[in-house]
C-alpha cells in the first residue's frame, strides 16, 4: 500500500514556518518604508541618438495624452500627465503583484483589487495598495519611447 500525504497532513507537518512562509507571499512587495522615486524621461530634441540604448516601446503620438498605455511583455506603463511630458512605472501593482488592466481618468486601474495609482507620480490614487508604482526609466528621442 502506497501512502500519499494528504495536504492537511502537510500543512500540520510544516508547523507555523509553513504557514508565515504561505502568509509573508500575500503582502506589499517592499515594506522598507522608503520612497520610490519618479520616473526619469530624457527628452532628445530633433532625435539624435543617446547611444540608441533600450528597447523602443512605442511611439510618443502611440500614448495618449491625459492617459497612458500598458506594455504586458515589458511590464511597464507609460504615461503622458501632459502634452509632450512622458513618465514609465512598473506595472505590477505594489498591493498583490497583479498586472495593471487599464489606464482612465488620470489612473493606472489595478482589475485584482481596485487599487488606482496616479499617472504623474505613480502615487496611490486609490487603496489598498499603500505604496506607490516604482518609476522606470525611459528616453524619448524624435518620436521613439525606450526602455533603459
Amino acid at each position: 500500500m502506497t501512502y500519499s500525504p494528504t495536504r492537511r497532513t502537510i500543512l500540520i507537518a510544516t508547523g507555523a514556518t509553513g504557514a508565515a512562509t504561505l502568509v509573508a507571499g500575500c503582502g506589499d512587495s517592499d515594506d522598507s518604508g522608503e520612497s520610490t522615486p519618479t520616473s526619469t524621461a530624457t527628452t532628445s530634441p530633433g532625435g539624435d541618438s543617446q547611444d540608441g540604448e533600450g528597447e523602443e516601446l512605442a511611439t510618443t503620438s502611440e500614448i495618449p495624452e491625459g492617459g497612458g498605455t500598458i506594455f504586458k511583455d515589458q511590464k511597464v506603463v507609460v504615461t503622458q500627465p501632459k502634452q509632450g511630458e512622458f513618465k514609465a512605472f512598473s506595472a505590477i501593482c505594489t498591493h498583490q503583484q497583479c498586472l495593471v488592466g487599464s489606464v482612465s481618468d488620470g489612473t493606472i486601474n489595478c482589475p485584482c483589487h481596485g487599487s488606482k495609482f496616479d499617472i504623474t507620480d505613480g502615487a496611490v490614487a486609490n487603496p489598498p495598495a499603500t505604496k506607490p508604482l516604482p518609476a522606470k526609466q525611459i528616453v524619448v528621442e524624435g518620436n521613439s519611447i525606450r526602455l533603459v
